[in-house]
């Protein structure tokens, strides 16, 4: 679209459903595009001609995300937490540097010397990043703004057309950082440029250094059921805010996350009895009934690399959070039940996972002696969900783009479906797993556990998802898919930028 607003038009010669933006170049007539798979989505990277043209790849370089310096000359690029530097056009590429968190968000100085990055304490799109600089030689890797909020909260900078002023979104609002240093060689301090109602995010400044460009948001959901039988997608509990449903075993309660206040609530299906059972600052997410309905397990997102994702039980009748394993430095993410009650199966996040085994990465928890054990063969997985009747267990590989299944009694892993997946639900009956499919225009599938046959369900084209994680899935008692709309708004405004 136009700087100065206007329609909103699609590009022709997309070579590829899966691909995704990344930035612009210099002049303006490319878009630099992955053609992404998996959560972090990373592929090969494509130059995209604005107005017509063939679209071209850019060498053998494949990341998740990327971005050319001022003049063209470069490309630098992030791929499992490793930052790349190369030519323009993807070729003589050199590892730049590494790092243990997924590495986005890259940002070149104008003067080409210098990268800003963002780290993210695994892939929550809706977590905490941390600023970083370093030289494009590789060296003086240093954190920006630290201890200014704990936990940080930094992200998705951009320096402006002239590089006095490093501008950046933080606690939901923006902010610019002066590069001069201030008097007597102290280091500037960020300016608060805005303070709307509304959530801003990734600014961008404009190029004639009288404008800052941002998109402002606010967050709202409509919970939808999708109907097989009609094809339509229709509010079910009254179109409540809320996503990680999980109903009782006997199917007369259900518990879920309000979204966007992250606080969990239980009810009956008529929405009788409700009451609230966590609160604020603790942001709970996937609540999961015992199969004796007495309690829920939850767990919390991290809050910076001193504060890991915890998991907590609390009586389903309401009571203090009580969390299983304080003292343990790893992440405790996804936890649900054993059929039996008797343990709870939990694992990291996908960074986790793809540290190669240097982190647990699917764990049990005896909830009788408080042992905590590791499953066979669960390096590399992550996102485990215990079958209804006992016999087996799924999981994720790193990458989100294979559906694992361990038998527990050949104690033996099998992949069963190739994709782009996330957000596993077992049917009731455990002949079938649902998921969400991220590749194209997105959709809910399901995979049958007998033949490993997997057919789609819903087509997401037309729906457009929201919550913590971007959009996430549930069943109903009936296995029918439970997806949050995003009646939100989003935005893009125009913001005059004066520097006195």
């Amino acid at each position: 679209m136009s700087v100065s607003g206007g329609d909103v038009s699609s590009l022709a010669n997309v070579p590829s459903p899966n691909m995704i933006p990344v930035a612009l170049s210099p002049d303006g007539s490319e878009l630099l595009v992955i053609d992404a798979q998996g959560v972090p989505p990373a592929g090969p990277l494509w130059a995209l001609p604005i107005l017509g043209g063939s679209p071209r790849r850019l060498s053998e370089a494949t990341g998740e995300d990327a971005a050319w310096s001022a003049d063209g000359s470069k490309l630098a690029y992030t791929r499992a937490g490793k930052v790349f530097v190369a030519s323009g056009n993807g070729g003589a590429s050199r590892e730049l540097f590494s790092m243990k968190n997924q590495v986005l968000n890259l940002a070149w100085s104008p003067d080409g010397k210098h990268l800003r990055f963002d780290t993210s304490e695994g892939f929550d799109v809706g977590g905490q990043h941390v600023e970083w600089e370093v030289s494009v030689d590789g060296t003086d890797l240093h954190q920006l703004f630290p201890g200014w909020h704990d936990p940080q909260d930094e992200c998705c900078g951009k320096w402006t057309a002239d590089g006095r002023f490093f501008v950046f979104q933080s606690q939901n609002q923006i902010w610019a950082l002066p590069e001069q240093r201030a008097l007597l060689g102290s280091h500037p301090k960020p300016i608060q440029l805005t303070s709307s109602p509304m959530s801003l995010y990734s600014p961008i400044p404009g190029k004639d250094g009288k404008k800052l460009f941002v998109v402002g948001r606010s967050y709202r959901g409509q919970l939808d059921r999708y109907d097989s039988k009609s094809g339509q997608f229709k509010p079910y509990l009254e179109g409540i805010s809320a996503e990680y449903l999980d109903f009782s075993k006997d199917g007369q309660w259900v518990a879920y996350t309000s979204f966007p206040d992250g606080t969990i609530w239980r009810s009956k299906l008529d929405g009788s009895e409700r009451r609230q059972l966590t609160y604020a600052p603790l942001y709970a997410v996937m609540p999961r009934w015992s199969p004796d309905g007495t309690h829920i397990v939850f767990f919390e997102f991290p809050q910076g690399s001193a504060k890991p994702a915890r998991m907590y039980i609390l009586p389903a009748d309401g009571g203090n959070p009580r969390a299983l394993l304080p003292d343990d430095p790893h992440h405790q993410q996804d936890p649900n039940w054993s059929p039996d009650g008797k343990t709870i199966i939990f694992a990291g996040d996908a960074n986790d996972a793809a540290n190669n085994g240097s982190a647990p990465s699917i764990r049990l928890l005896d909830l009788a002696t408080n042992q905590v054990s590791s499953l066979p063969g669960s390096q590399n997985l992550f996102s485990p969900r215990w079958s209804p009747d006992g016999k087996y267990i799924l999981a994720m590989s790193s990458d989100s783009t294979t559906l694992m299944l361990f038998n527990i009694g050949t104690r033996q892993w099998t992949p069963i479906a190739k994709g782009s997946f996330g957000w596993l639900s077992w049917s009731r009956n455990g002949e079938y797993v649902y998921m969400l499919d991220f590749s194209g225009k997105g959709a809910v599938v399901r995979v049958r556990v007998a033949d490993h046959k997997l057919e789609q369900i819903a087509n997401l084209k037309n729906f457009i998802l929201t919550g913590r994680f971007g959009g996430g899935l549930s069943l109903a008692p009936d296995d029918s898919p439970l997806l949050l709309r995003d009646t939100g708004t989003q935005d893009v405004y125009a913001l005059d930028w004066r520097v006195r």
